[in-house]
């Protein structure tokens, strides 16, 4: 377990840590017309091959893999702290996005390899704790690297982590046997990173190209087109990399819609709040951080309960249902945002919304994984990662979206970047106290859309089922009898 948090936390860290970065990043490489790239190519492959590392786990061994993506990612991390111009770092990120993907899918897959389904939420729990303190600290870190040594050291600080987390899993994680013998469905998993490629580009740069540009809308259709085109292909494929049974699941579909549904609420929150604590009260970088200490309390407090409340299913949707609603409130308390709300009221809206966040993540993984049966285990781990990728990334891109419109709506004589606190905090005190207003309120307003979609999802976690699954894995892990594939790993 500690070879695999860290892991998650290494993964984790890099889709957040280069954030505060950029600025220096470009100034050395001089790409400043290109370092968008920096972010957009780690999401970008990490989520193109979340399926296909889900299936090879399950046809190939999952230790094996995971091994593999662990010594990849160390590295694509020493190729992008040794990057001598930009093209070099993208590319360097690119792989370094394909193993760190691999690592929290097979991570997750690995918990339900070790561990019976009576304790998988309280494991699950445990990583989405480190998975909600690193989208904090990542860019916390990045800044103190930045500043007191070098944008480099926000890679090579993975280096030594990671070498004692490929230690400890070489030694201590258990040899996994084939489980599947057919061939490797190529052309599936092609398809589909392809269709994951169209999206996450929609979603990392629609409102820079614009949402009606031809490129936007080229992008779109043929996300659809690919997406069409995997379903025929699956079918025929001896070993699908996303079987379509799954599909037929009705916990999976709805567990992979909420999470989509959380985790744009989550990014959402996670990304703009330390921008509203840097603009609007005036903090710099790292003191954001701190400020948000009180979301962090509240997220791995509740990740850590709804683990041990999550083992029974009578109690998971129960939940779930408890999280998407503390959601709804805490998005309803934070549209509230004003440049006059008092720090003590703050920090309350900051823990409600960590308990809502923490609530639901984790307590969808372990329902999907005791849905299915242990050959199908990492391709719905899998599902559930590339549903919560995707809605990351298009909560980050639509919330941006919406707030840089609405706060251009409100102050039309000022061109001003409303993610660059430099910019308002140069300006002077007669002016920039009405930029404070419009942008609390524009913010406010982008947590205030959110609220309906939060609702539907709140509507859809109630729909799950709370009994054991058919394949009857789950009801023997209640009763105390682990299932053959576990009794034989132990």
């Amino acid at each position: 377990m500690t070879a695999l948090v860290l892991a998650v936390l290494l993964a984790s860290l890099d889709q957040t840590i280069v954030s505060t970065a950029i600025p220096r990043i470009a100034a050395e490489l001089n790409g400043f017309s290109d370092i968008a790239w920096v972010s957009a190519a780690y999401l970008l492959a990490s989520t193109a091959v979340t399926p296909l590392w889900g299936k090879l786990g399950d046809m190939l061994g999952r230790k094996r893999l995971y091994l593999v993506a662990t010594s990849t990612f160390l590295v694509a991390s020493a190729l992008c702290g040794l990057a001598r111009n930009l093209p070099e770092l993208i590319a360097a990120r690119t792989l370094q996005g394909v193993a760190g993907g691999g690592m929290i899918v097979l991570t997750f897959a690995l918990v339900g390899d070790l561990v019976s389904a009576a304790e998988r939420g309280r494991y699950q729990g445990l990583f989405g704790s480190v998975y909600g303190v690193a989208s904090i600290v990542g860019p916390l870190l990045g800044g103190v690297f930045t500043d007191q040594l070098s944008w480099r050291w926000a890679f090579l600080i993975n280096v030594p982590v990671g070498l004692v987390a490929l230690v400890i899993a070489a030694r201590a994680l258990p040899a996994a046997k084939r489980t599947a013998a057919a061939r490797i469905d190529y052309l599936g998993a092609v398809l589909l990173a392809g269709a994951a490629t169209a999206l996450v580009l929609i979603a990392s740069f629609g409102q820079r190209w614009g949402w009606t540009s031809p490129g936007v809308l080229g992008l779109g259709f043929a996300a659809l087109v690919l997406i069409a085109l995997v379903i025929p292909v699956e079918r025929r494929a001896g070993a699908p990399v996303l079987p379509l049974s799954l599909f037929s699941s009705r916990t999976v579909v709805l567990s992979s819609a909420v999470g989509f549904i959380a985790n744009v609420a989550m990014f959402s929150v996670l990304v703009y709040l330390p921008t509203y604590l840097q603009i609007v009260d005036g903090v710099t970088a790292t003191l954001s951080g701190v400020h948000m200490l009180p979301l962090v309390v509240g997220l791995v407090v509740s990740q850590s309960l709804a683990g041990r409340w999550a083992a029974h299913p009578a109690r998971r949707k129960t939940v779930l249902v408890t999280g998407m609603a503390l959601n709804v409130a805490g998005l309803l308390l934070l549209s509230t945002l004003a440049p006059h709300t008092v720090p003590i009221a703050l920090f309350g809206y900051f823990f409600v919304t960590g308990i809502g966040i923490g609530l639901v993540p984790m307590v969808v993984m372990t329902a999907v994984q005791n849905s299915v049966a242990a050959t199908d285990l990492g391709a719905a781990s899998a599902v559930v990662t590339f549903a919560r990728s995707i809605g990351a990334a298009f909560g980050v891109a639509a919330f941006g979206s919406l707030l840089a419109s609405d706060f251009a709506r409100r102050i039309p004589a000022h061109t001003i970047d409303p993610t660059r606190p430099d910019t308002i905090a140069a300006l002077p005190a007669d002016v920039r106290a009405p930029l404070l207003t419009s942008f609390a309120d524009a913010i406010g307003h982008g947590f205030l859309w959110l609220v309906p979609l939060v609702a539907a999802g709140t509507v859809l976690a109630a729909l799950l089922k709370t009994k054991a699954a058919s394949t009857g894995s789950e009801r023997q892990d209640l009763d105390g009898t682990p299932p053959q594939h576990l009794a034989a790993t132990k």
